[in-house]
């Protein structure tokens, strides 16, 4: 999980990079695209079913991941990459509840305690964006944290009804591609420059061997360890932001990054187990 964590924010740093040769529709396309391809040339390679029974939740899970991707690059595009990937791993906050709702539970005083504190760091954190024309990029990027918060409610209840990883993984990506696909017919396409192509294949290479490692994590480790231990992205993420692009956040800042991180490792120990029937 520390090396899924550390690509997926080196993935964002070559979001950040790429925002200034293609616009949003086109980065989201072409990470979905080459993540498509490395899936499929897996599944292919070992001769692996595709067929599904339970399509019609892989497609509640490719669109609400697809959004989730959509709106954290547009995040990522116009945040510090620190700000924009506490924001996105809010997820855990959003998921706790929807679990909590979902099994019709009444929330323990811990998991109502962690969320309330994630929410009090949110806001803490959005608080300086108001004076830098920032609110809707941070907006943005919260509402790219509770879909991805529906998409591993939906993760969750696939794997569940047997689903393999793999499967969820070709049809998100399947999905995300076709969207992002149809989202760059309104905006302009920008040609593929040697450095631009450079950049798609870092972004997308790091998704993927992100992915992969994240997924083997879950499988094989402790999932509670595992969830607490995805917040290093947050941590790689404010190091490289820092030392590959010069970004310089207020104490302030700093401070609701750590209270949303804590809190998002409360509620995950605190979250309902989901067992679907």
């Amino acid at each position: 999980m520390i090396v899924a964590g550390m690509l997926f924010a080196l993935m964002g740093v070559f979001v950040k990079l790429g925002a200034a040769y293609f616009s949003t529709a086109e980065l989201v396309f072409y990470r979905s695209l080459i993540g498509l391809l490395v899936i499929f040339i897996i599944i292919k390679a070992q001769k692996l079913p595709l067929a599904t029974p339970h399509w019609k939740m892989h497609i509640w899970r490719g669109l609400s991941g697809f959004f989730a991707l959509m709106f954290f690059f547009i995040a990522i595009g116009r945040l510090p990459l620190a700000t924009a990937i506490t924001l996105n791993y809010t997820a855990p906050l959003f998921l706790a509840l929807l679990i909590t709702f979902y099994l019709k539970e009444r929330p323990h005083w811990t998991l109502l305690f962690s969320v309330l504190l994630g929410f009090a760091g949110i806001i803490l954190l959005l608080r300086p964006t108001l004076h830098q024309g920032q609110l809707s990029a941070g907006l943005f990027g919260l509402a790219s944290g509770f879909l991805a918060g529906i998409a591993y409610l939906n993760v969750k209840q696939l794997g569940q009804m047997g689903e393999p990883e793999w499967r969820v993984v070709f049809y998100f990506t399947l999905i995300s591609t076709i969207g992002a696909g149809i989202w760059m017919l309104v905006h302009a396409f920008h040609p593929v420059t040697t450095r631009g192509f450079l950049l798609l294949l870092g972004l997308g290479t790091s998704a993927t061997l992100a992915q992969l490692a994240m997924t083997r994590a879950y499988r094989l480790g402790n999932t509670l360890i595992v969830a607490s231990l995805a917040y290093t992205t947050v941590i790689f993420a404010s190091l490289l932001g820092i030392l590959l692009l010069g970004e310089i956040l207020s104490l302030t800042s700093w401070i609701a990054i750590a209270i949303i991180v804590i809190s998002g490792i409360i509620s995950s120990r605190a979250t309902p187990k989901l067992v679907v029937t």
